[in-house]
């Protein structure tokens, strides 16, 4: 066998099968996602939706959705994007530790908050 075509059929396998394990943690993210809002007493489809599923998460996160318009703003959509991952712990009772990791980490800590047992203690006042 020619190296070009063992070269091509061992990335074409590699490739398939990160494919396959990039849609799984897709679905298990959009599943988390899913918890996350139904704990919240949000329907859990909004998190199929795009752009309605961050005017959600920011019903939850705030109280209010329209708050997500402040993404709009160029420099501004920076720190309300930091604040929103902080006040999403926080409004799951999570402290400062936990807020900050899910700021770096917000896949893995959104399964964390999704599937672990976090209660949702209401949307948290203020500006941003």
């Amino acid at each position: 066998m020619p190296a070009n075509k063992l070269y091509e059929s061992l990335s074409s396998g590699a490739s398939s099968t990160l494919t396959i394990i990039l849609l799984i943690f897709y679905v298990l993210l959009v599943a988390a996602q899913w918890k996350i809002f139904s704990k919240a007493g949000e329907p859990g489809w909004a998190c199929l939706i795009p752009l309605y599923n961050v005017f959600v998460m920011f019903r939850v996160i705030y109280g209010s959705g329209l708050k997500c318009l402040l993404l709009l703003v160029p420099l501004l959509n920076m720190i309300v994007g930091i604040a929103m991952w902080i006040r999403l712990a926080q409004a799951f009772g999570k402290g400062l530790g936990f807020a900050i990791l899910t700021l770096l980490f917000p896949n893995i800590f959104t399964l964390i908050l999704g599937f672990g047992s976090a209660e949702y203690e209401g949307p948290i006042r203020s500006f941003i």
